[in-house]
């Protein structure tokens, strides 16, 4: 988008974090800015699908928030293509009176609108869940995060939290 920012987008964007609950808010806030995804799908354990990405982070809200923007496959891509994936957003925000942040999910193309609930676990984060007309629990996790990569899975459980299958992940890492 070339120009000035529409009043809306600017309005909705901040510099940083806010500084109320400043190092609950970094939690996500590490993840400020691009990055470049390997995104593998499983079936039975075995990859089943493999396709490129990108994901932007960014401060939003007076800082109060944390939105980002998933696309797979990568918008440099998405027009010579007709298997488009996703192109979504999450918002999450720190709530204090949870001790823990909410985030959202929007999938446009797959009409998905998918509630979580996420906390810092020793070195993880984990975002609870559930698809909608799925009772079975999903948890998306962040590990092996470090400033420049981490790791995104998606696992869903059969058995009620006894064990947890992989149905996705991504390989992220930071966009130069």
């Amino acid at each position: 988008m070339a120009g000035p920012l529409p009043p809306a987008l600017e309005a909705l964007a901040a510099s940083g974090p806010h500084p109320d609950h400043r190092d609950e808010l970094m939690l996500f806030g590490q993840f400020v800015g691009s990055w470049d995804l390997d995104v593998t799908w499983y079936e039975a354990g075995a990859p089943v699908r493999r396709e490129r990405g990108e994901w932007h982070f960014a401060w939003i809200l007076e800082g109060r928030a944390v939105q980002d923007i998933w696309i797979v496959p990568p918008r440099i891509e998405r027009t010579a293509r007709s298997d488009l994936y996703e192109y979504g957003s999450s918002l999450r925000f720190y709530d204090p009176a949870l001790g823990a942040w909410r985030s959202t999910w929007i999938g446009p193309m797959r009409g998905a609108v998918i509630p979580f609930i996420a906390r810092g676990i020793g070195d993880e984060i984990v975002l609870e869940g559930q698809e909608p007309g799925d009772d079975r629990p999903m948890r998306w996790i962040f590990s092996g995060i470090a400033p420049d990569r981490f790791l995104w899975r998606k696992t869903v459980s059969g058995d009620g939290g006894s064990t947890w299958t992989t149905q996705q992940d991504f390989v992220c890492r930071r966009s130069a």
